[in-house]
């Protein structure tokens, strides 16, 4: 019988290191993932530090500070639905003339049908889903470019307003559909010299935006995923900290949070989550990005853009009632210019003219450039002429800066 021989095995050696990157790499990569966000964050800050000294101190003034928010909260409800529609691939034109609809709507049924101003309220957010998704019908299953839906959209809503309102005004709404956009929280507890319950809010969503950071660094390192050095990491958290503090102590030292800011920090935290975490907001991002491939792997891409309209409709009919709630008036003349205002937030904060790319945030942070630059340039006198000039350059510059890195990773 031959004999097998068996050669020897030789204990294996110790395991090669890891290779360990430099801290500057690591660095120059969460850069160049986020480089649009990370840069209107970056401008945003700087625009503020600008007309903070141009105005001697007036831009971050408590009072001033409000008026911002309730300024601009209409626009940055509509940049929020705007972000989504051009992530999807799509764009609305309609949204200002929508939002003057819906608005006219409501002033019709409290004004003159004397409806309490909760169903009117609930009435009108129907009228913009009913709106949205004829407009999504259209586009999702006829096939029509959303460009040319939406155009028909903007001229037949305008149209829409012009004929409920005759060309007149219509007020005033009741005190509680007021409150909407010009309200603030009420005051609790023991009367000190800052607004409790806004002081209350503030270190709740320190705590949380601070839970989420730890939270989001442990689950990078236990799928192996690189992380930013302790040291960034903690500088990141200070940041946010000093953020959020500053922030609330500026609000709180006045009348506390307007209302219209806990309708937007909502719409933030549910339309993030939805875009990062569910099954509709990943297939938005991939129908964005590659229309037929995404049908091939399953996603039903008729749906999700019939729905990303739906949900458009829904937002500029609750940004109309915001700037109706504000004027306290139902007029022929709301809306005008909303949508490129819209439009361009959600491109300075980071979308995409190809669609596939934005966020929510860079919605808000884009909004919040050119409200910044809008009341930091009133301030100090610049005209509405010059003020469109500057809007329209610092747009370009974004788009063009989007398409430069685009072709530099390409490359």
């Amino acid at each position: 019988m031959a004999q097998t021989q068996t050669t020897p095995t030789t204990p294996p050696g110790p395991a090669a290191p890891a290779r360990t990157r430099s801290t500057g790499a690591v660095l120059a990569d969460a850069l160049r993932g986020n480089v649009r966000q990370y840069g209107m964050l970056v401008a945003l800050a700087l625009i503020v530090v600008l007309f903070q000294i141009w105005t001697d101190g007036t831009l971050l003034k408590p009072l001033n500070i409000t008026n911002l928010i309730q300024q601009n909260g209409y626009i940055l409800i509509l940049a929020i639905g705007m972000m989504i529609v051009i992530i999807a691939g799509h764009i609305d034109l309609s949204v200002g003339s929508l939002a003057a609809f819906v608005g006219a709507a409501a002033a019709v049924m409290m004004v003159k049908h004397d409806l309490p101003w909760p169903l009117a309220l609930v009435l009108a957010l129907l009228i913009g889903a009913v709106a949205g998704a004829w407009q999504g019908f259209w586009i999702a299953y006829i096939g029509i470019p959303s460009f040319i839906v939406t155009l028909a959209g903007m001229l037949l809503f305008r149209g829409g307003t012009q004929i409920l309102l005759q060309g007149q005004s219509i007020a005033p709404f009741p005190k509680g559909f007021q409150k909407i956009s010009s309200g603030f929280l009420p005051e609790v507890g023991p009367h000190t010299n800052y607004h409790n319950l806004t002081l209350l809010l503030g270190l709740g969503v320190l705590a949380i935006a601070v839970l989420q950071e730890v939270r989001g660094r442990r689950q990078a390192a236990s799928y192996g995923l690189e992380l930013l050095p302790v040291g960034f990491f903690l500088a990141k958290l200070a940041a946010i900290t000093a953020a959020v503090l500053v922030f609330t102590l500026l609000l709180a030292s006045y009348h506390g949070a307007p209302i219209v800011l806990l309708i937007l920090g909502a719409l933030l935290v549910g339309f993030g989550y939805l875009m990062r975490n569910s099954i509709i907001g990943r297939h938005t991002y991939a129908i964005g990005g590659n229309e037929p491939a995404a049908k091939l792997s399953g996603v039903k891409s008729k749906r999700v853009v019939f729905l990303a309209f739906v949900n458009m409709g829904v937002l500029a009919a609750l940004a109309g009632l915001v700037f109706a709630a504000r004027l306290n008036a139902g007029t022929p003349q709301a809306g005008i210019n909303f949508e490129l205002e819209a439009i361009a937030a959600a491109f300075i904060g980071g979308a995409s003219a190809s669609g596939g790319v934005g966020t929510v945030l860079g919605a808000i942070i884009g909004g919040l450039v050119l409200g910044v630059l809008n009341n930091g340039m009133s301030l100090v006198g610049v005209g509405t002429d010059y003020q469109q000039v500057i809007k329209g350059l610092v747009l370009l510059a974004a788009v063009g800066f989007d398409v430069w890195n685009k072709r530099k990773v390409g490359s």
